[in-house]
């Protein structure tokens, strides 16, 4: 299945439109995420912990957009959009969205 960013695919005719499709994602930083990335704030440099929650979360939402589209019968997502939030107590939890227009090329 081809996602793309973009609303339309180069080279490539869209044939029906399907409708809108969607995956979400919420994931928990622990407590030992956050003393080291304040560590990494006070001091400098990338917080891999977190970097690695960012991508599991983009991951996660991804392949269930993915997954929706394809039991849309799809074979393409265009015009993906990603966002990310933080939710929860003090922001403890990481919301990960995207959706996108299921298309068939």
């Amino acid at each position: 299945m081809l996602l793309t960013t973009t609303p339309t695919i180069q080279g490539q005719e869209i044939k029906e439109y399907l409708g809108i499709v969607t995956g979400e994602t919420i994931i928990g930083a622990n407590f030992m995420k956050d003393f080291l990335a304040g560590i990494r704030d006070i001091i400098g440099g990338r917080s891999g912990s977190y970097e690695k929650v960012l991508r599991e979360g983009k991951e996660t939402s991804l392949k269930e957009l993915e997954e929706r589209a394809q039991q849309m019968g799809a074979n393409a997502v265009v015009g993906i959009d990603l966002d990310y939030e933080t939710v929860g107590a003090q922001g403890s939890m990481l919301m990960v969205t995207c959706s996108g227009t299921a298309v068939k090329i």
